[in-house]
């Protein structure tokens, strides 16, 4: 049974194929405005430290939609490990809710929420991670593929927090995943090393953006500044322009390429505005796929919890 959900690989290969089952479920039921309110009368935290248009309104709209009430709390409400400890943030905000959702700066906070709060916690981001992005990435796939069978995957860019969670995923769902960054921007190598020892899939580095896209099915990049590192940012340009995603690279990957990008993208730098408007772009479906996705797995913990949905 699974209480949290702070990396993807706390998923099994069968639980992950569950939440794609939930998610095109409950999809299917938006769009069929049919009347489902699992979390009539249950209330959500969602503590942000770090801001973000596209996972406040998910999560917000997509837990009101199953009949909850979702509470925002910003920086200024809560300064988690600082004005307040994480453990009794943990303790007060579990005995007036029945979910956590957090989206934080430190990884270790959100494992100390975790390990202190009665209720489930949902990891909506952290420096280290991001596992509801790369659920919906991958379900989104899915969607498009109609099959995971033979996926190769390139991510394009710094080997960021969205690349450890592909390798997170690779763990559990077999792939090819290519990170294709320049040096010096490689992802974590503890993390790696964890994912090439699951011997499941075929993972690599490179520093050759062109070599890492061909035959790709997926090409997947991200802003090359995150936030916390804008003053990097005229540096950062320098270094990654050989990496921006334009017709040039993707003419080099499979002729039915799909195109993925988390969002916000900041066209005409990591990607030109003729990729994102493709007809190989997936970009919208992306962003709508993490209120499907995170609603999948919110009735996953709490139907643990609880024991009183009827999910499928």
């Amino acid at each position: 049974m699974i209480k949290n959900f702070l990396h993807v690989s706390d998923f099994s290969n069968n639980q992950i194929n569950e939440i794609f089952d939930i998610a095109s479920w409950i999809k299917n039921k938006f769009y069929s405005n049919e009347n489902y309110l699992p979390f009539r009368n249950k209330t959500m935290s969602m503590i942000f430290a770090k801001p973000s248009a596209r996972t406040r309104v998910s999560f917000e709209t997509g837990f009101y939609r199953l009949g909850g009430h979702a509470l925002y709390l910003g920086p200024n409400d809560i300064g988690i490990g600082k004005r307040e400890s994480v453990s009794d943030i943990a303790n007060v905000l579990s005995r007036f809710n029945d979910i956590i959702m957090a989206r934080l700066f430190d990884h270790k906070h959100v494992l100390e929420l975790a390990e202190n709060s009665s209720v489930p916690v949902i990891n909506g981001l952290t420096d280290f991670n991001h596992p509801c992005q790369i659920v919906a990435d991958i379900f989104t796939i899915l969607e498009h593929r109609k099959t995971l069978d033979d996926l190769k995957v390139t991510y394009v860019g710094d080997g960021n927090n969205i690349v450890h969670s592909w390798f997170e995923l690779a763990s559990i769902i077999p792939m090819e995943f290519v990170c294709a960054c320049p040096k010096g921007f490689e992802p974590d190598q503890k993390l790696l090393d964890q994912a090439l020892m699951s011997g499941l899939s075929k993972i690599s580095v490179t520093n050759d953006p062109e070599f890492g896209v061909k035959d790709a099915d997926v090409i997947y990049t991200d802003v090359w500044a995150s936030m916390g590192q804008k003053e990097e940012a005229l540096e950062r340009r320098k270094i990654f322009e050989p990496y921006q995603v334009n017709k040039n690279l993707i003419d080099i990957a499979l002729e039915n390429v799909l195109f993925m990008h988390c969002l916000p993208a900041e066209r005409g730098v990591e990607v030109t505005d003729e990729v994102c408007d493709s007809k190989n772009s997936i970009i919208f479906d992306q962003a709508e796929n993490r209120m499907h996705a995170q609603n999948a797995i919110m009735l996953k913990l709490m139907h643990n919890k609880y024991n009183d949905f009827t999910i499928l």
